[in-house]
């Protein structure tokens, strides 16, 4: 019997110097440890996916925020509402436009229809302008003049004048030249047929001088 064996024991009790007893380490510890990780695990998982999901809201909302504020931007506020009913109340003022009479217009043909500056200046002179030259084109424009007709004039020219005088005839193009008088010269060309009725003239001339606002985007 070894010396390590209490008195009184042996059989399987026996404690021999090559064999002793083995202690293993509770299995409830090693459960505990693993799940306490997995919620750790868990938690941090769950905090992650959360913040990403907050930069997706913040980022969506700062878009529409960014895209309202591009189409429909806002204006500071006015005095108060009586000057805000006023400025509503206050009608646009009317673009300030030359009268035909005070448009002096030259009449050229520079096609091979003959007669046709005289009947044009005619016409213009029973719409109000004022009529000066009338007869052929300058040799440099005779016959090469492919759009209904040029409105020639000096540089210094009001551009108004040109668009009312436009308004009687469709497509024409505008030039000028060395002059210093304000005298616009209407030269006639191949595609010219007939001005525009006095119908029509008279609402191109209402909407050059009453021109239709833009209508505000709503938001």
């Amino acid at each position: 019997m070894s010396m390590l064996t209490p008195p009184g024991m042996g059989g399987k009790y026996r404690v021999t110097g090559a064999a002793y007893p083995r202690m293993s380490r509770p299995r409830r510890r090693r459960r505990i440890v693993l799940a306490l990780l997995g919620s750790v695990l868990t938690l941090a998982l769950l905090g992650y996916g959360a913040l990403q999901l907050i930069d997706v809201f913040r980022g969506d909302t700062a878009k529409r925020n960014a895209a309202a504020g591009k189409d429909c931007p806002t204006t500071a506020p006015k005095a108060g509402p009586a000057a805000a009913s006023a400025a509503a109340a206050s009608p646009k003022p009317a673009v300030a436009l030359p009268q035909p009479a005070q448009i002096k217009v030259n009449v050229y043909n520079a096609t091979p229809r003959a007669g046709l500056a005289k009947a044009v200046g005619d016409e213009l002179r029973k719409r109000g302008f004022t009529i000066g030259n009338v007869g052929n084109a300058p040799a440099y424009f005779d016959k090469k003049v492919p759009g209904t007709g040029i409105l020639l004039g000096s540089p210094k020219t009001d551009k108004a004048a040109y668009s009312v005088l436009g308004t009687q005839l469709a497509g024409t193009t505008q030039q000028s030249d060395t002059r210093e008088t304000a005298d616009i010269d209407l030269i006639l060309g191949d595609s010219f047929k007939e001005l525009s009725t006095k119908e029509d003239a008279d609402k191109a001339l209402a909407l050059l001088a009453n021109p239709v606002p833009a209508v505000a985007k709503k938001c």
